[in-house]
């Protein structure tokens, strides 16, 4: 396996990362970025220049068929490997991020006379206007008792493909008509190289409500709305398993990607969950969390439990043999970046700058605590019609304070979250940090402080990616399984960074003030970050 490769492609928000990866080590011996052309169309659909509602957010999925056509031969350049040495090829996706297709595959925005409706576009995963949609999603499920609800903590997200495609069927029943499939991105662009339909397990289970080998039955949809009783159909393909080979590489896509035709496609899969082998972390007990713009947290546990506010629990959704746990917070890194593109001024408009200054700062003494809800809540409370605030502002409070405290609220989430694993019977002994925020040693240590935990950080600045080569070699016959894979492609540095002590106890404190304001307005002590959200809905409706 010396002079074999495969390549791992990360579809993310704003881009798409190709990886060339060696079977025999994970060594990465190329790489290239492709950012996608159209971006996120959360204010104008880009075919018409026509506003958007608010909360909307699009994209276009000829920008991730350039991914293959841009950033893959571009990493294979860099590598200097000879096409012929690569034996497969995988990928991972946001999720939920998922477009209306004819029976084809053919999406409906690319049809010419649906390229003005805005319904006929890829919804991204923070497309948050379905939240009407999902409230009613969950009613129903309580007052009918539906089964599976407990195993997504009690509440299905507006993120989820349920939320979005009752708002489709309800706001442009025309094109819902249309929709043969509803697919998830990463199943779709699997399906783009190879011409195979799949739908694996994890987004499946995770964000189709497929539990036990069935999705909710048709008299639920009906309660939902009747024209819903056939969504199912939509999103039900022939369903794979994590690291199975979905089919082979087409003569078109090997000439868009400069691969050879007939290696391994392996079947698609989730950014964070992908990101778990890369880490070295399918063992139960090593919650990763992946973290960027927002944070999505996994961890394997050895029996079904039904954790309250969790985005779901799912037999095989992580690695076979496992029941894997997903929670998520909504906005982390973006929280950060909007603080300091808007917010912060002159002479501090940094990160470096920010958390230079907030290091300094024993812990407590900006006297601030900060909600984390910029992007709404995703774990635990599910709702993202709710919003972010700082309490403790005096004419005293300079940048870095705001920077720091907001850190900290990232921080507070994840522990709430954490406590919620434990509580349940769902042990988390160790944190493994992926992503792009592991760069900030201010933030590292802050949540190694919050959470008393030791915090190990993966050995690749591209987990996802790597993650997805690991199953791409297994899809091509080089591993028996996903594990075996781990064990020798992925990487990881253990307890990197310490809890201390005294800064812990500290943290106990302020956390304590943290959850006084999370249950006060996310559970009901005061609305008035929905009534507001309603009234900023409105007035921007009446102004489009």
């Amino acid at each position: 396996m010396s002079d074999r490769y495969v390549v791992g492609v990360d579809y993310g928000t704003l881009s798409g990362r190709a990886l060339v990866v060696r079977v025999s080590d994970g060594a990465e011996v190329g790489t290239a970025v492709h950012e996608y052309r159209h971006a996120v169309m959360d204010t104008v659909l880009a075919a018409t220049g026509a506003p958007l509602p608010p909360d909307w957010a699009l994209q276009d999925p000829d920008d991730y068929r350039d991914v293959l056509r841009h950033a893959v031969p571009a990493a294979l350049a860099d590598s200097g490997v000879p096409a012929e040495h690569v034996i497969g090829i995988g990928i991972d996706f946001t999720a939920c991020t998922v477009l209306p297709t004819l029976a084809d595959g053919t999406p409906l925005c690319e049809l010419p006379e649906l390229r003005e409706r805005p319904h006929a576009w890829v919804k991204l995963w923070k497309h948050h206007a379905a939240q009407p949609h999902a409230d009613r999603v969950n009613r129903v499920a309580a007052e009918r008792g539906e089964p599976w609800l407990g195993r997504y903590g009690g509440k299905i997200s507006a993120e989820w493909q349920f939320a979005k495609g009752l708002q489709l069927l309800e706001e442009d029943p025309q094109v819902y008509a249309r929709a043969e499939r509803f697919i998830e991105a990463a199943d779709w662009i699997v399906w783009q190289l190879c011409g195979v339909e799949t739908r694996n397990v994890c987004t499946a289970g995770y964000k189709g409500i497929l539990q036990d080998g069935a999705y909710p039955s048709a008299d639920y949809l009906a309660a939902l709305n009747p024209n819903f009783i056939g969504f199912t159909a939509k999103l039900d393909g022939p369903l794979a398993a994590l690291g199975e080979r979905a089919g082979s590489l087409t003569a078109q896509a090997a000439a868009w990607t400069g691969l050879p035709e007939g290696i391994a496609v392996a079947v698609g899969n989730v950014d964070a969950h992908v990101t778990a082998a890369a880490a070295q972390a399918l063992e139960p007990g090593r919650l990763v969390a992946i973290m960027g713009t927002s944070t999505c947290h996994v961890v394997n546990g050895t029996v079904p439990a039904e954790v309250a506010g969790m985005c779901g629990v799912v037999e095989g959704g992580i690695s076979a043999g496992a029941w894997g746990y997903e929670a998520g917070q909504s906005g982390v890194g973006d929280i950060f970046g909007w603080y300091v593109e808007h917010a912060a001024p002159a002479g501090y408009a940094s990160h470096e700058v920010l958390s230079q200054h907030a290091a300094a700062q024993p812990v407590g003494a900006h006297g601030l605590i900060a909600l984390d809800w910029w992007n709404g809540n995703r774990s635990l409370l599910v709702n993202h019609d709710l919003s972010g605030l700082i309490v403790g502002l005096t004419l005293a409070t300079r940048p870095p304070d705001v920077y720091r405290a907001l850190l900290e609220s990232t921080a507070y989430g994840t522990r709430m979250i954490i406590e919620a694993f434990a509580g349940a019977g769902v042990p988390v002994e160790e944190i493994v940090v992926a992503g792009g925020l592991t760069s900030n040693t201010l933030l590292m240590q802050i949540y190694a402080d919050v959470t008393d935990r030791p915090l190990s950080i993966i050995g690749s600045a591209q987990g996802p990616a790597l993650g997805s080569a690991i199953h791409a070699a297994v899809a091509a016959g080089a591993y028996p399984d996903v594990h075996k894979a781990s064990d020798a492609m992925g990487r990881v540095h253990r307890g990197v960074y310490q809890p201390d002590p005294e800064r812990a106890r500290a943290y106990d404190a302020l956390y304590a003030q943290y959850r006084l304001l999370h249950d006060h307005f996310g559970r009901g002590g005061d609305d008035v970050m929905l009534r507001l959200r309603a009234i900023r809905n409105a007035a921007r409706g009446e102004q489009a």
